[in-house]
């Protein structure tokens, strides 16, 4: 019989030190994410009130979401209208954001803590500001119009305006998203730039043709993120307007949160957020199958035929 030699030892013990070090990560990732999934998708199965034992029912619930539920569709089809405009809105608003803050200009660091602090903040917060700014009495929005002679309208209580002030307020947080744009634009070179600019090219072209193509990556990166954070808006719909007026801003994550925690329905709810979950994940899959169309990557040269 062969001992094992001390090195074999030692060679052992560090195979497994790494392990040792991302246990704690592993044991939450367990416990609060993959457990719950997986439990969440067991009760889509359910009939599962709270206040009763759970009945199995199959794909009932599924069945009853596509079938007979009116409310269903109505909110998948506000929640995609905020997100066409969502989505678009915020890329243009971090990328303009993140454009201003990479000039080197006296005072600029202050601009830049100026315009990411607003995502430190928390959703309850932001919500009671723009609550108090959209206000139709005393809001100061609508007080800035009556000194040009100008009757705000009644944001949170018409149907017509109430997702507007949704998107509004949605759009204040875009500055985790304007930093990744400014760390990828501060990332280009700028010899290439230069000479670009002695080429003859102004400051559009060099948008359009440097850096544009440079931080598609990055593009990439929010384009999915915005789409996830719009598609599961909730926290400032819940507070500002609940829903109304007349469901106007019914979304599908207040759906979700109503079955579950004010119908009692979990097994119900269950099913409308795994709905959601294959939604995401099919968009997002399609967003990646399109950007070998659009997205450059570093020293990536395109071939003949449109095909990378």
């Amino acid at each position: 019989m062969i001992k094992k030699t001390r090195p074999q030892k030692y060679n052992l013990v560090n195979k497994k030190v790494p392990y040792l070090f991302i246990l704690p990560w592993m044991i939450g990732f367990v416990v609060f994410t993959l457990g719950p999934l997986v439990f969440s998708l067991i009760m889509s199965l359910f009939d599962w009130p709270v206040t009763s034992s759970p009945t199995f029912v199959g794909f009932g619930n599924y069945i009853k979401m596509f079938t007979d539920d009116p409310q269903f569709y109505k909110s998948i089809s506000i929640t995609f209208k905020f997100a066409l405009v969502f989505v678009p809105l915020n890329l243009i608003i971090a990328l303009v954001l993140a454009l201003l803050i990479t000039q080197s200009v006296k005072g600029i660091k202050i601009f830049r803590t100026i315009f990411y602090l607003p995502t430190v903040v928390s959703g309850v917060a932001i919500s009671i500001i723009w609550g108090w700014i959209f206000n139709s009495e005393y809001g100061i929005l609508n007080y800035l119009f009556s000194f040009i002679g100008i009757e705000g309208p009644k944001w949170l209580i018409d149907p017509k305006w109430a997702i507007i002030t949704i998107v509004i307020a949605s759009a204040w947080g875009v500055g985790t998203m304007m930093l990744i744009f400014y760390t990828d634009i501060k990332s280009i070179p700028r010899d290439i730039y230069e000479a670009a600019a002695i080429d003859g090219a102004g400051p559009l072209r060099q948008f359009f043709y440097i850096t544009i193509p440079s931080i598609t990556p990055t593009i990439l990166f929010n384009v999915i993120t915005s789409v996830i954070g719009a598609l599961q808006q909730l926290t400032l719909v819940l507070l500002l307007t609940g829903g109304g007026p007349l469901k106007s801003t019914y979304f599908y994550g207040l759906f979700v949160y109503n079955n579950a925690f004010k119908h009692h329905k979990l097994g119900y709810a269950s099913a409308n957020a795994w709905f959601m979950f294959i939604v995401i994940l099919l968009l997002t899959l399609l967003i990646f199958k399109s950007s070998s169309a659009w997205v450059f990557y570093e020293n990536e040269v395109k071939k003949e035929g449109g095909k990378k």
